[in-house]
């Protein structure tokens, strides 16, 4: 008899002690969410539904929106692909980020990140984070310091190089280092979503990091299917196939949600969203004319403008983000990596600089520390920079050019240089320009 209470004793003890572990690790995973950080490929600012966009249907970014918060000056890292994920990835702005300007490599890649360069996914990776980069990459081959599997990330899916990213219906992909050969006939997006979305349920039991690369609705102008848009009769090919690749992307966000609701993670996983930058395609074209893609602000990729940086930035965590929040604090890419290191109460190493700020008190309700200051550059053929100096706005465009200068509390559209009506602010401006960014053999200043 006392044995078999003693066997009853040790088993209740034992499974306690079970439930114990098991409320310990159920805890552990909700006090570090799941992260996701989608990111668009040359959107316009305004093709999103949330931000002024009439004609092309975005029902689910406009749900994230509502449910989430919509940042009106919400910055991309620069005004070109590579740079910009790089200032994403890295928390530096285009003054201290290794990559400045998209640099090919032959025959496939980019100029890679270099060896021991410290990015967001390898401050998750130490935290106990599962972690996955799909859609594009463009930040260094697989032989290179710069392969996504040399920084942070666990798995890779989608295209390495950018340029052959271009192509949506491509001959191969890459999983992880290895190749895959395709068919040349399947839309590579939806590859790419449901690799993705089986990543997720592979890992819905450890915290992870998705940072999900989409191309759309970057060229080659390309899709299987016009969808909604197809009879738009007072539309070109071209003008459908941009607004079905914007819904398209806009449906797989959907496709993400959805399965974060079916593994009961939508509560643990909070969800970025931006774009890279600006649109691909100047103001008086007929896909800017037809869109409004600019949205009232000047300019388009490749150029400092805020028509070239500022970007659709939205944030969705239920019952942490209170819904339908309109926030107008100023923020950038490089405040992503201290953000995510406030998160997961991460530590970003001793001796690894950033340039942002955590962006988490914002999201929560309170405000974003106060700093005046963002910087950018661009070095695609002449050097051009820009700053953000309070509500001034400062565009250089080359080495040798005069400082321009807008305020853009009043005229977000930089339609009237101010430069000669304010020289003490142009001195302000002169000063930024030159101690915010550090000279290097790669990234000189020139014409």
């Amino acid at each position: 008899m006392k044995t078999k209470i003693l066997i009853i004793t040790i088993c209740i003890a034992f499974t306690a002690m079970l439930t114990s572990l098991t409320e310990a690790q159920e805890s552990k995973h909700k006090n570090k969410p799941n992260i996701i950080f989608v990111l668009a490929d040359d959107l316009a600012r305004a093709d999103i539904g949330a931000y002024g966009q009439t004609k092309i249907k975005t029902p689910v970014l406009d749900r994230i929106a509502k449910e989430g918060v919509r940042f009106s000056q919400g910055y991309s890292g620069t005004s070109v692909c590579a740079p910009s994920r790089a200032c994403l990835l890295t928390g530096l702005h285009t003054g201290h980020c290794p990559i400045r300007a998209n640099r090919e490599v032959q025959p496939e890649g980019q100029k890679p990140l270099p060896d021991g360069t410290y990015t967001v996914a390898k401050l998750l990776k130490e935290n106990g984070y599962a972690t996955l980069c799909s859609g594009k990459w463009g930040l260094g081959m697989f032989d290179t310091t710069g392969s996504p599997l040399k920084m942070g990330f666990d798995n890779f899916y989608g295209y390495n190089c950018q340029r052959h990213a271009h192509s949506y219906f491509p001959t191969y992909l890459y999983e992880n280092d290895k190749r895959i050969e395709l068919d040349g006939k399947t839309y590579s997006q939806d590859i790419i979503i449901q690799n993705t979305l089986q990543w997720i349920r592979q890992h819905k039991d450890e915290p992870f990091f998705l940072f999900y690369a989409a191309t759309l609705p970057h060229g080659n102008y390309e899709i299987d299917d016009l969808d909604i848009y197809k009879n738009e009769t007072d539309w070109n090919e071209r003008q459908k196939t941009y607004a079905a690749m914007i819904t398209r992307l806009d449906t797989q966000v959907g496709q993400i949600l959805d399965v974060l609701k079916e593994l009961n993670l939508d509560e643990d996983t909070i969800l970025f969203f931006a774009g890279d930058n600006g649109s691909s395609f100047a103001p008086n074209t007929p896909i800017s004319k037809l869109f409004n893609s600019q949205g009232g602000l000047r300019d388009y990729k490749r150029s400092l403008y805020e028509g070239g940086l500022r970007q659709a930035f939205m944030a969705r965590w239920p019952k942490h983000i209170a819904s339908g929040t309109v926030n107008d604090t100023p923020i950038a890419f490089w405040d992503i990596l201290p953000t995510a290191a406030e998160l997961v109460g991460g530590k970003i190493p001793d001796g690894v600089s950033t340039d942002g700020v955590s962006i988490l008190p914002s999201l929560l309700g309170g405000k974003v520390p106060q700093r005046d200051t963002f910087y950018w550059e661009l070095h695609e053929g002449k050097s051009i920079q820009a700053a953000r100096w309070k509500d001034w706005k400062f565009v250089k465009n080359g080495k040798n050019a005069p400082i321009e200068l807008y305020d853009l509390k009043t005229d977000i559209g930089e339609s009237k240089d101010l430069a000669n009506e304010h020289p003490d602010v142009v001195k302000i401006g002169e000063d930024l320009l030159r101690t915010l960014r550090t000279d290097t053999p790669d990234w000189t200043l020139k014409d």
